[in-house]
Formats: C-alpha cells, structure tokens, sequence
C-alpha cells in the first residue's frame, strides 16, 4: 500500500496511478481512461498551453468546456479514491468534504472563467480553476472540522 503523501502526488500526476500502485487495476484503469476520454475531448492540452503562453483567447477558443466540465469531479474522485485506499479504510470521518468541495469549486471557476479578472485582466479557462481550487479545500476542510468537533461532543 501508498502512503497518503504517496498516493496524492501520483494522483496528481495522473488519476489512476495511485489506485495501480494499490493494486486496484480495474479502477486505476477506468480513472486513466476516463482522464484521456475527457482530455482529448476538451482539448485540455491545448488550453494549457495556450494559457502558459498568455494566448487566454485562444485558450478559451480552443476548449470544449462540455467535456472539460467532467474533470474535476473525476480528478478529484481519484485523489480521495486513492487516500482511501491507501488509509485502508481508516479514514477519518468527514475526510471526504475538502475533495468535494474541491471538485465544486473548481467546477464553478470553470463556469465563471470567461468572466473572472484579476487587475481587469482575464485569467482565462487553466487559471481561473485552479484558483477555485483553494476556497474549495478551505470550506471542506473548515465543514469537516466543525462536523468532527460536533461528533465528538456527542459523545
């Protein structure tokens, strides 16, 4: 079995890893198929070339954003996936709540790129989610501390 630090990064680097690493081939498989299908799809590559090459314009020509708009929820799918795993189903309660909020957040700075500025310049399609990014964890991480901490009192 992965660490979690272990299993996190290779999810990063492309979801499916980390479930192979687990010996969850069928799973790691569908998560990698799933990553190609929707890259390919959406063009993804594309728009992260374009937008690391200040072409926001083309980025946003370029993508299929009815594709793409499947790739945070599988992205970060993968990633709680393959904690889970490698936790061996010892999770914390609530542990899920940062992916999630992760993958709504994102999923939302997708919707809002077109339209997302900072200093009245447009951070484009790449960008924009991955700021999202941030938000999402902090209120699933702070949902599932509130959530722990009111468990516990239960007790």
């Amino acid at each position: 079995m992965t660490s979690k630090t272990e299993a996190i990064l290779w999810s990063i680097a492309l979801p499916g890893f980390a479930q192979i690493l687990n010996k969850k081939l069928l799973k790691g498989f569908v998560f990698i198929f799933l990553e190609f299908l929707i890259n390919v799809n959406s063009h993804f590559n594309s728009a992260i070339m374009a937008s690391f090459l200040g072409e926001i314009d083309r980025a946003f020509q370029v993508l299929n954003f009815q594709w793409l708009m499947f790739y945070p929820c599988v992205y970060m799918f993968a990633m709680w996936d393959a904690v889970k795993d490698s936790e061996q189903g010892k999770m914390p309660s609530y542990a899920f709540l940062p992916y999630v909020f992760g993958a709504y957040t994102v999923t939302v700075g997708l919707m809002c790129s077109p339209v997302i500025k900072v200093n009245g310049v447009l951070i484009g399609p790449i960008f924009a989610p991955m700021l999202s990014l941030l938000p999402g964890l902090g209120i699933g991480a702070l949902l599932m501390y509130l959530l722990r901490k009111v468990e516990r009192k239960k007790v």
